[in-house]
């Protein structure tokens, strides 16, 4: 099977040995950004780019009506949300590299990658944790993450390539836009990075859980929402109880507590869990920010907790801000209440790791470490949070 691409025939690109070399020779370009080198692979099919990038670019030829820019935004786009869905799986090391590699905001602690790629994975070293706790002195690990992940992104992607036609090649067009118009506003200090297909179209100003423990396991869990609408006709958000539930539709341990009401309707097959959507007073417009409460209630729940976790399904959180008698008023704020008769000998928060990483305890003196005084703990996440990502407070229980 064939491709066109600007009047030539080319061969299908569904070998992933094909797609990691293209990936390499556009990681490693100094002088430009990816949506540059794409772009001009689409338009001059003659030259090294097109070359080089033929088997990312030759299958975006089924957007006939569609201008070069938006073709190579749609490559760009497809890149970024498959970098997600391999951080989302696993190894937050190789997803950063891949952030890197291709330049997708935002960059650690600064506005706008570097040029180089040995630069740009410099970056990452300001990453707390990421790559080792005091940070690496080389770029080594990074190097050692990138060459896995290349690999790993390269053999997803050559399955996707032959499978996208023409509409599903149209939804990466805005995901790539967007990629593109926070790289280049260089008054953005902090931005989410894009979200996935599929992601709650909401991004999050405040948000506040408040779990209550009954000896080892969450028996309440309110949570307090500030969000802004990212698109028109926003009328609810989809919410989970404590871990998953097994009753009946009615018997959902969800509550709307104030400005929504609950909605459940059966799974979209067999055997899925039933859907929960806390449905607000009205359809909000993009950009309209709105408040709401919900609390997850549980008295059947028996399985002991070793963390209370946030799952960003959405556009992301904002970083958190504390006014000075300490009330959260901007981010994520997780806060526990724990049972008296049954208090952890530990506490410390994660940001952004697998769950083997959260489930390890920091060593004495590390920042993460978090005292309960008085069976109480709380943490303000200060830096955003971002989509596919999980935060929270991890615990380790006293043996018995």
């Amino acid at each position: 099977m064939t491709i066109p691409m600007d009047g030539e025939r080319v061969d299908e690109p569904a070998c992933p040995g094909k797609v990691e070399e293209a990936l390499r020779w556009l990681a490693t370009r100094p002088n430009g950004g990816p949506i540059r080198f794409l772009r001009y692979a689409i338009e001059e099919p003659a030259s090294k780019s097109a070359a080089a990038l033929r088997s990312l670019v030759a299958p975006t030829a089924v957007l006939s009506a569609e201008p070069p820019e938006s073709r190579a935004y749609a490559v760009l786009g497809l890149i970024t949300d498959e970098i997600g869905k391999l951080g989302s799986a696993g190894d937050s090391r190789r997803r950063n590299t891949l952030l890197a590699a291709f330049r997708i905001p935002p960059a650690p602690g600064e506005t706008t990658w570097k040029a180089a790629l040995e630069d740009r994975f410099k970056q990452l070293m300001r990453l707390r944790g990421v790559f080792g706790d005091p940070p690496p002195s080389t770029t080594t690990p990074m190097h050692k993450a990138w060459g896995r992940a290349v690999g790993d992104l390269a053999g997803c992607l050559a399955r996707k390539l032959v499978s996208l036609d023409e509409p599903g090649w149209r939804f990466y067009i805005d995901i790539g836009r967007a990629v593109v118009e926070v790289a280049s506003d260089e008054r953005v200090g902090w931005r989410a990075r894009v979200a996935s297909k599929g992601a709650q179209p909401v991004f999050v100003e405040r948000m506040i859980v408040t779990a209550v423990m009954h000896r080892r396991t969450v028996r309440r869990r309110i949570t307090e929402r500030d969000i802004i609408a990212c698109e028109d006709g926003v009328d609810g958000y989809r919410v989970h109880a404590l871990t998953g539930w097994a009753h009946e539709p009615e018997e959902i341990p969800v509550t709307a507590l104030w400005a929504c009401r609950l909605v459940t309707s059966p799974g979209a097959h067999p055997g899925d869990p039933v859907r929960a959507h806390l449905r607000f007073r009205r359809a909000l417009r993009r950009g309209e920010r709105y408040t709401f409460l919900s609390e997850a209630l549980d008295g059947e729940l028996a399985e002991a907790r070793e963390w209370v976790n946030v799952d960003v399904d959405h556009h992301g959180i904002a970083p958190g801000l504390c006014a000075p008698d300490g009330k959260p008023v901007a981010g994520l704020t997780v806060q526990i209440t724990f049972d008296g008769e049954c208090l952890p000998e530990a506490c410390w928060w994660y940001a952004e790791q697998t769950e083997y990483e959260r489930r390890c305890r920091p060593p004495d003196g590390d920042p993460h470490l978090l005292p309960a005084e008085d069976g109480f703990v709380r943490h303000t996440f200060i830096d955003g949070c971002h989509p596919r990502e999980n935060y929270g407070i991890a615990f380790r229980w006293k043996s018995s």
